[in-house]
């Protein structure tokens, strides 16, 4: 991988699940990249709203991409089309975080979510615009 550039001051944040490979693949990452990083363990600390919606608004991808459609959301029943703008992903991860899709990780005020792990190089690639 590339060093991270030296205009990369600020550390990561790292919404993640200890249990999902590609969280723990993106944390692998960051920290070989030498970037400190924030952990937040979003299903013992689950992100209230305004977090959520930090969340929605700064990454590149529709809300949608933000929720996971397993074996949860079948179990509850959910329509995907049901989840496709903010006000109503931001709801269904206030009620359900463990909904959400993993991991997420901000650098300043971008984000992405990080599937594959790799794409978390995405934001130590450029600086922010």
């Amino acid at each position: 991988y590339p060093t991270v550039a030296s205009w990369l001051m600020e550390s990561a944040q790292v919404f993640h699940n200890p249990v999902c490979s590609k969280s723990r693949g993106a944390l692998e990452i960051l920290t070989e990249q030498g970037v400190s990083v924030d952990v937040v363990e979003y299903l013992k600390t689950p992100p209230d709203r305004a977090t959520l919606e930090r969340i929605v608004d700064a990454l590149p991808d529709e809300p949608a991409a933000l929720v996971r459609h397993d074996k949860r959301f079948g179990e509850l029943g959910l329509d995907p089309d049901g989840y496709t703008s903010r006000a109503a992903v931001v709801g269904l991860l206030l009620a359900h975080p463990e909904l959400m899709e993993r991991p997420v990780v901000f650098v300043g005020e971008r984000a992405v979510i990080a599937r594959p792990s790799e794409k978390v190089l995405e934001l130590l690639a450029s600086p922010e615009k």
